[in-house]
This record gives structure tokens, C-alpha cells and sequence, in this order.
């Protein structure tokens, strides 16, 4: 990419290196902070206290951070695998190989009825109206990485890949889930899908997982996780405040009893959420500059107020970015867990219309949910980044 700067008297060109060359010249550590602060960590500031100043900067910042969540959190997400493909009939057929072994598993396409069609990939079953002209891609995470309580630790076909003793917890391994469906997609022909206008969604559980696979896989245009709450949308150190304040309010401590979603990593943090380097603003902020749109509901066990304060945190980052309306987040309540209310419709289809559809939808300042001061919770300021 080459732009020019015309000062007085002088032209000057300069090249600009492409973004992968940018991001291999990052410098990602290898140990993170574990030092206790309640506040939500500064996105702009990289571990060694050097300022994030220019978007350049964020990208770097931004593959620091993934490092710091794959350590402590989410578990090591492999990038290596191969993946062959073959499409009939609506049934896209993967393989996936690594380190000497492989597995092979079938998601279904519906939909895709012309060319170039975007599409959502589905944990489980689409629980949002996908409007017409977006495919819906079904996704059986289950398979991948089991998640039915302790026990399904290290189970489903990621680990009969990685191992069952692989850092990576269920989260991490239904990610690679929906890399392996994208490199499938763009190996193949005849389903009609638009690569390049593919987004994610799932809810509750599921919703953790779209969340996490819309940070982690940066093919994925738009993230659309409903209901994630604790783990996804909400804040670790949010949760934590609300539970101290009587709130019926998940929180680490709690999750990594209930299942194995995450890293068996993150249990050393679990009574100590606020020791963890990053938090969920910045998973926000893993996505950003793509399209985002959270869709919460109002129960307390979610967490209402922590999804609300750290959505607002993690828009700060958009905003530092200059693309505020990228994300958007959306609470109501009054509604059955995993329904989805008409008054949220409108800011859905904003989304799917602007960033699947390519369409010219007003996504401004959606930022709806409960009374939830950001201020409260940060300090630290946003900046313009250059």
C-alpha cells in the first residue's frame, strides 16, 4: 500500500508494510502480568507500560493480548492445521489434520440459494431470525469439544487431533471448529457462500463460543454472540463487584466448576479474577475493527451490569480505532433465556445488513442495557489512534 503526504514545497511517498509484515515484527512475550487490580486492564498500554499510540501499535497490543488470554484463559489455539473438503447436496464434509493425525466431521448449509451468499455460522442451531438471503451454517460444537461437566474434559475431535491433555478449552477448541469451516468453504465450490461475509453466533454457552470465535478467527466478519454473560460478554472483575454486592451474578469462581470451557489454566485465577492480565473488553476488542454486535438479555445470573460496563469499555476501543458504530450492544429483559424479543430486531438486522449483506445501515451509538458507569471501572482514558 503506498499514500502520499504533501507538505510544503515537497511530495513524499512513503510505503506503508502490509499487515502481516507489521504484525511479524510485533514483539508478543511470553509471561504476563498477574498483578491484582480491579480495574479493567488499559487496552492501550502493552505490558511493558509503553504507550499504544497508533493503530499499528493496537495491532500489536492486540496479538499481546491474545497471547496473555490463550495463557491464562482460553488455552493455545492451534493455527497449523490442514484442512480438505468436499461439498454435495447442502452437507459440507471436512478433514482436518495436525501433527500426524486427523478427524473428520459434517456441518449443513441452508439457505445459500444464490451467488455469493453471506453466511452465519450456528453453534447448535440458529436462536436469532436469520433474514432471507443469509445462509445458515449449523455448527454441532458438541462434537468438537465436549461440554458436559468436569468429566468432558479433553473430549471431541479437536483433542483426538491436539491430545486430551491440549491446553485449550472447550471455547478454544469450537474456534478451531469454525476455522476449519472456513478454510472448507474457500477449498471448495457450489454452496454459494461468500467468504468473506461470514459471521458467527450462538447463545448462552454458545454464546461464550461465537464470542470467543469472532476474537480468535479473524476471517469472521461479524460476531453476533446472544446471552454470553459470564465468560463472554461480561467482565471478570465486573462479576466480581456485583457478585460482592449481592448480586445472583456468575463469576469465575463459579464457571470453572461448572464445565470445561475453559483452559484448566484459567482455575489458578478463578478466586483471583482480578490478577488476570486482559479481560472482556478486550475480547471486544480482539474483534475490533470487524463488526460486533452483542445481544444480552437482562437475567441476573448474565449479568446485566458487567455486560453493559464492559461493552462499554470494549466500544471505547472501536472508538479509539475511529470506527465507533463497528459495535454495538443491545440488553432487554422480560424475555425467556435464548428467545430473541422484537425489540431487538432492528438493531440485528443493522448489523447483518451492513457487514454481511454490504449494505449502507445506520449501526451508530447503539449502546443499550441497564444504568452501568464505565467510569467506575476504568482509569484509563481512550485515545485517538493515529
Amino acid at each position: 500500500m503506498r499514500y502520499s503526504i504533501v507538505l510544503p514545497f515537497i511530495a513524499v511517498t512513503v510505503f506503508a508494510a502490509p499487515l502481516e509484515e507489521r504484525q511479524a515484527a510485533c514483539k508478543v512475550p511470553t509471561t504476563f502480568p498477574t498483578t491484582a487490580n480491579s480495574k479493567l486492564p488499559n487496552p492501550f498500554k502493552f505490558f511493558d507500560g509503553t504507550d499504544v499510540k497508533t493503530k499499528a501499535d493496537f495491532e500489536c497490543k492486540n496479538k499481546e493480548v491474545s497471547a496473555a488470554i490463550q495463557n491464562q484463559e482460553l488455552g493455545v489455539f492451534p493455527t497449523t492445521a490442514k484442512t480438505t473438503a468436499t461439498y454435495s447436496g447442502g452437507t459440507l464434509s471436512i478433514t482436518a489434520s495436525d501433527n500426524g493425525k486427523s478427524t473428520s466431521f459434517t456441518v449443513s448449509i441452508k439457505g445459500a440459494s444464490a451467488a455469493n451468499s453471506p453466511a452465519i455460522i450456528a453453534y447448535g442451531a440458529a436462536s436469532i431470525p436469520v433474514p432471507a438471503g443469509v445462509a445458515t451454517i449449523v455448527f454441532n460444537n458438541d462434537q468438537i469439544g465436549a461440554q458436559q461437566g468436569q468429566a468432558s474434559r479433553g473430549k471431541g475431535k479437536f483433542y483426538d487431533v491436539y491430545g486430551a491433555d491440549h491446553s485449550a478449552g472447550a471455547l478454544t477448541a469450537w474456534a478451531w471448529g469454525v476455522d476449519r469451516i472456513i478454510d472448507a468453504l474457500e477449498a471448495t465450490t457450489g454452496h454459494n457462500i461468500d467468504t468473506k461475509k461470514i459471521g458467527v453466533t450462538g447463545c448462552s454457552r454458545n454464546g461464550k463460543g461465537a464470542f470467543v470465535a469472532a476474537a480468535l478467527v479473524n476471517r469472521i466478519a461479524l460476531g453476533i454472540p446472544q446471552e454470553s454473560g459470564s465468560g463472554g460478554a461480561a467482565c471478570w472483575r465486573v462479576s466480581d463487584s456485583e457478585k460482592a454486592k449481592g448480586k445472583n451474578i456468575q463469576t469465575a469462581s463459579q464457571i470453572v466448576t461448572e464445565n470445561v470451557w475453559f483452559s484448566k489454566n484459567f482455575n489458578a485465577f478463578s478466586t483471583k479474577a482480578n490478577t488476570v492480565a486482559t479481560d472482556h473488553h478486550q475480547l471486544a476488542g480482539m474483534v475490533a475493527p470487524r463488526g460486533l454486535i452483542v445481544i444480552e438479555n437482562e437475567i441476573d445470573w448474565l449479568g446485566p451490569v458487567s455486560t453493559t460496563a464492559c461493552m462499554k469499555a470494549g466500544r471505547l476501543i472501536y472508538k479509539a480505532l475511529g470506527v465507533p458504530d463497528n459495535m454495538g450492544f443491545t440488553g432487554s429483559g422480560n424475555h425467556g433465556h435464548c428467545s430473541f424479543p422484537s425489540n431487538q430486531q432492528a438493531d440485528l438486522t443493522a448489523f447483518i445488513n451492513k457487514f454481511l449483506k454490504g449494505q449502507d445501515a445506520n449501526t451508530a451509538n447503539i449502546e443499550k442495557g441497564p444504568t452501568a458507569d464505565v467510569a467506575s471501572y476504568i482509569d484509563w482514558t481512550a485515545p485517538t489512534l493515529t
